[in-house]
């Protein structure tokens, strides 16, 4: 993303209104630009808005393996739903003087980082993305009545799969291995992101 579009960002000025707290959520598949966006818009709105995003709430690498699930890193049930959920109910009423701390992923790791994220009180707006913000089955369905506004942000397909595995390989997949998860774990979960699409307010068509 070489530019932020203008309308996108003028939508989350709108939103970031001091002395009224607002959650912005922005979902899509793996590898469509969620983080990136937010990020960008995080940066432009200075200091008005905080990004708490949901992949701090991947399960430990050791709970995966425990349960079985490792090999499925990044499906539904390898994250923490009502805890981000509780978190996301805590922010939307912010006490006065207080601080949140929510958790980070850190992709070095492969792992979720407590008390990562600071959130004051007096910031507008928390900018949150991740793939199943707009999910509607199990726990999951407690997330989208929490967001002020929702979006859903796409991409080519092909351009999405090949930037994907270019991020494993960048963060120590072999290629052959990050291609395979790419294109089999990977796209299984985008499939079940695209059912969410159109509980979202706006769709965000990238080229």
């Amino acid at each position: 993303m070489q530019t932020l579009p203008p309308q996108l960002l003028a939508r989350a000025r709108a939103l970031a209104v001091p002395g009224i707290r607002r959650v912005l959520g922005i979902a899509g598949a793996p590898g469509a630009g969620k983080s990136t966006l937010a990020a960008h818009l995080t940066d432009a709105l200075e200091g008005r808005a905080v990004l708490v995003p949901m992949d701090g709430f991947h399960l430990a690498q050791a709970e995966l393996q425990r349960l079985g699930r490792a090999a499925r890193k990044g499906a539904p049930d390898t994250f923490d739903p009502d805890g981000y959920a509780a978190l996301l109910t805590r922010l939307r009423i912010p006490v006065k003087g207080s601080t949140v701390y929510a958790p980070a992923f850190d992709r070095q790791l492969e792992e979720a980082i407590a008390g990562s994220i600071a959130v004051t009180a007096e910031t507008p707006l928390i900018i949150t993305e991740g793939n199943y913000l707009l999910h509607d089955q199990g726990p999951w369905a407690n997330i989208r009545p929490l967001l002020d506004e929702a979006w859903f942000l796409e991409l080519d397909p092909g351009t999405r799969v090949r930037r994907l595995i270019d991020r494993h390989v960048r963060y120590g997949r072999e290629r052959p291995e990050a291609e395979r998860w790419a294109r089999v774990s990977d796209e299984s979960n985008a499939r079940l992101v695209m059912l969410g699409r159109d509980r979202a307010d706006l769709v965000v068509s990238l080229p």
